[in-house]
């Protein structure tokens, strides 16, 4: 049976099982990061609205994955800004990190390789108004504010090794679905591949192969760049109202 009666324990004290009090003392609210992930996780679904109401084709929209990353950008800095208004234990660095990896990858390879005209794989076109809005925020806005807050809000050190390898799962699915998503539509179909580095129509298998495996271990790079860095980067000694915990929070 619980007992009601609430804890008495200070901070610096360990209770009778020997469990230090900061082990057990819940974290305090941190309005400042909550309204700030709040803001994160509001522009990314912004972006995407913006894009649905804009688009012709929904399902070519959806399998982009830099919707697909904002997706889950949303979802991860909702999360965490609601645990850290309602001062409860913030999300898992390994959740919050593959958040920061993937949105990375959309906005690097967006604006070194999509939007640069010599990287042979360029996508540039007329856009809409909304399509120009919404690009701004899906590419620029959301990889940069998510970057802030691992930067600026987050407790240092949160990231391990492991957590490198296993934020690939994602973008390793993403070649076999982009390319049977591909092989199910008629040749000639506008957006059949997502982007030109998975053309099969222009770089056949073996040229898909060489640039999966060149754009894979750039992504490997960047996982470990980025543990590397949170090991590296001081602690910001701010209030708790402003820092997540050590060992948690978003984009740890």
């Amino acid at each position: 049976m619980i007992d009601p009666t609430p804890s008495t324990t200070r901070r610096g004290t360990t209770d009778a099982a020997g469990v230090p009090a900061s082990a057990v003392v819940p974290a305090g609210r941190r309005p400042f990061a909550a309204a700030f992930r709040a803001l994160v996780a509001l522009a990314a679904l912004t972006g995407i609205v913006l894009d649905t109401i804009d688009s012709d084709d929904l399902g070519r929209l959806f399998s982009y994955f830099t919707i697909q990353s904002n997706i889950l950008v949303a979802i991860t800095f909702a999360w965490a800004a609601h645990r850290a208004w309602t001062a409860r234990p913030a999300l898992s660095p390994r959740i919050t990190g593959a958040a920061l990896l993937y949105i990375s990858i959309t906005g690097l390879v967006f604006h070194f390789v999509l939007s640069n005209d010599s990287s042979g794989f360029a996508m540039t076109s007329e856009r809409t108004p909304l399509e120009s809005i919404a690009n701004q925020l899906l590419h620029t806005v959301t990889p940069l504010t998510a970057a802030l807050d691992w930067l600026l809000l987050t407790a240092p050190g949160g990231f391990l090794l492991r957590h490198a390898a296993q934020w690939l799962v994602y973008p390793l699915l993403y070649l076999p679905f982009a390319l049977v998503r591909g092989a199910l539509l008629d040749p000639g179909t506008e957006g059949r591949y997502p982007y030109p580095f998975l053309d099969v129509d222009l770089h056949g298998y073996d040229g898909i192969a060489t640039n999966a495996v060149t754009f894979g271990l750039a992504f490997y790079a960047l996982a470990l760049t980025l543990l590397l860095l949170d090991r590296v980067r001081p602690h910001l000694h701010a209030s708790r109202n402003r820092i997540s915990p050590t060992g948690s929070g978003p984009l740890k």
